[in-house]
């Protein structure tokens, strides 16, 4: 590649003639050429701008690592909730493999994951942000997201997505002992079931408590009367729990000013099947 040539570049400082490209020394006066008057006009002029610019970046160097990581905060931030996640599941597999060994103790570690992604995925879907989930080792675990400016009844399908998964595992794990007849996959898909109808009480904070906040109370009465029912129909009492929490919602003063009946739907064939599947193992059921 070339670049063009400047015949005639300055004039020389002492006599005023005029400097050939290249040379150093003035033929007449025998002055030496700085290095400034050798270049074009507007090449010195074109390099002010720059050299404020050089000025301003060696100012701010000491602070150039603090800019970089505010640029990469965001990837440093998604590394750490990653790291949260795996270290507290980590934790979570280790406690309860020491207290029941190591094919319940993951399993049953997998099937709280499973019932968490199930919120964290229907919160996803819907667009809105997430966390991965953080375990409590021997407390459970919990999926944060972002709520506000959200409607009463997609938090309450939000809430009942967990115990819809969980539901999924339990059956997926009664499939896998009919076929094996190994009783610790029994033992995994009523472990799940029992939970997750306990998790369905419509109090406090639970899954219930928050899809129960989307209800009636007339809705809230066809709630207690399923409940009533499956516990009599299945043999199960951990179902008079949730006709309790019910009970109580009767009385408070959370009615939402636009009920969903397909909360209600959602809420009452969740509860069913989970109780069907713990009718369908032989033994104790989900509760006596």
């Amino acid at each position: 590649m070339s670049t063009p040539a400047f015949p005639n570049l300055a004039n020389c400082q002492e006599c005023g003639r005029s400097i050939p490209s290249g040379d150093t020394v003035c033929s007449d006066c025998r002055a030496r050429i700085r290095r400034e008057q050798l270049l074009p006009p507007e090449t010195t002029r074109a390099a002010s701008p720059n050299s404020g610019k050089s000025n301003w970046a060696k100012r701010l160097g000491p602070l150039a690592p603090l800019a970089i990581l505010l640029a990469k905060a965001k990837g440093l931030l998604t590394i750490l909730f990653k790291l949260k996640f795996l270290l507290s599941f980590a934790s979570f597999i280790g406690l309860y493999w020491a207290l029941y060994g190591p094919k319940f103790g993951i399993g049953f570690a997998f099937l709280i994951l499973i019932h968490e992604l199930g919120h964290f995925i229907d919160v996803k879907r819907r667009g809105l942000p997430a966390e991965m989930p953080v375990f409590l080792p021997g407390f459970g675990a919990y999926v944060r997201w972002q709520a506000m400016g959200v409607s009463l009844e997609t938090r309450a399908a939000v809430s009942l997505a967990g115990p819809l998964a969980g539901l999924l595992a339990a059956m997926g794990c009664l499939a896998i002992w009919t076929q094996t007849n190994d009783p610790v996959w029994a033992a995994l898909a009523r472990a799940s079931a029992w939970l997750n109808v306990l998790n369905l009480i419509p109090v406090w904070v639970l899954d219930g408590g928050s899809a129960a906040n989307a209800l009636s109370r007339e809705q809230r009465i066809i709630l207690l009367v399923a409940a009533l029912m499956l516990a009599a129909f299945l043999g199960q009492g951990v179902f008079y729990l949730v006709a309790a929490g019910a009970a109580y919602r009767l009385f408070t003063k959370d009615l939402p000013p636009q009920p969903s009946w397909k909360i209600l739907v959602y809420f009452v064939i969740v509860l069913a099947l989970l109780g069907l599947v713990g009718w369908m193992i032989p033994g104790q059921g989900l509760a006596n």
